[in-house]
């Protein structure tokens, strides 16, 4: 090969070797937003000491599992179930603090624990006295319905005890607040030392409507939170007397203790009806089977003695 040759040879690789030399290094050079990313990095605003540990483990990930499920069963919970806002209602009614989802949560895994247990109760029904397949149908959905209800129950029943105490102990605190308003302290003092100085679930709502008054809110708009977030026509009642003294500058002594005395009145007379029923009630088994019992401890002998004679 002539030299000439091998000289066009070696330019023509030099040319390509530095051509793909410059197209790599402009592949490679770096854009205005890369240089400016350094500069424009979000920060950090806490610190990573305080954040949320990540939780690991197998209970972590059978919770991402079931959580998909359990939206789905909240959802035909909230569907067939009580409504929303009466839930929430009641919840707050019975003084809990937990949402209407944690609610729906729980009805949830009443129902599936109800249906577990109406299932093993199917299998020993089948494998012992080999009963057909509709009674166990009817069984498991009986005891499913039942877990899924019970927590409803349940809650219904919390209410009406607790709204039965806040009712027993009504006249007592209305009481005490007329006694340290007629002692020369405020609306507010008075609260705050009946508050202090006594326990129970009226005096809870009442550090709650104490807390609303202390935040800023009026004393008669607290005072109508208080009516609004229980069932009690009497506490409704109270509250409403209470808010309307204090803005007509009424005596708010006389208006607690003529409060607490229709609390008594009414106690008195919802228990004379309750009287008047269970007396009602009680007459079922003398009518149906202590005066059955009676003729005929009373008739037998004379029947006998009337047979033997003939």
């Amino acid at each position: 090969m002539s030299p000439a040759v091998t000289g066009a040879a070696i330019g023509m690789l030099g040319g390509l070797g530095l051509t793909l030399v410059v197209s790599r290094l402009r592949s490679r050079r770096i854009t205005l937003d890369q240089r400016l990313a350094p500069y424009l990095r979000p920060q950090r605003t806490s610190s990573g000491l305080l954040g949320e540990p990540v939780a690991r483990g197998p209970l972590t990930a059978l919770e991402r599992l079931a959580a998909p499920v359990m939206a789905d069963g909240i959802r035909l919970v909230t569907r067939i179930g009580s409504p929303t806002a009466d839930l929430r209602r009641r919840l707050a009614r019975a003084g809990r603090a937990e949402s209407v989802e944690q609610f729906r949560a729980g009805q949830v895994v009443g129902g599936v624990l109800g249906l577990a247990v109406g299932l093993a109760l199917a299998l020993v029904l089948a494998a012992s006295r080999h009963t057909d397949l509709p009674p166990l149908v009817v069984l498991v959905g009986v005891c499913g319905v039942t877990g899924l209800l019970a927590r409803d129950w349940a809650l219904t029943r919390q209410v009406r005890a607790r709204e039965a105490r806040m009712l027993a102990e009504l006249p007592t605190v209305a009481e005490l607040i007329a006694l340290a308003v007629t002692a020369g302290e405020g609306a507010v003092g008075a609260l705050e030392r009946v508050v202090r100085t006594s326990h129970g679930e009226l005096t809870a709502e009442l550090a709650r409507t104490l807390a609303d008054a202390r935040s800023g809110t009026p004393v008669t708009t607290a005072l109508d939170r208080l009516a609004a977030r229980t069932g009690l026509s009497p506490l409704a009642r109270f509250a409403e007397g209470v808010a309307v003294a204090l803005e007509r500058g009424t005596p708010l002594a006389d208006v607690l203790r003529a409060q607490a005395q229709d609390v008594r009145e009414e106690g008195r007379r919802a228990l004379m009806e309750s009287g008047g029923k269970r007396e009602l009630v009680m007459m079922i088994p003398v009518v149906f089977l202590i005066l059955p019992v009676t003729v005929i401890f009373a008739v037998f002998p004379s029947a006998v003695v009337l047979r033997m004679g003939l």
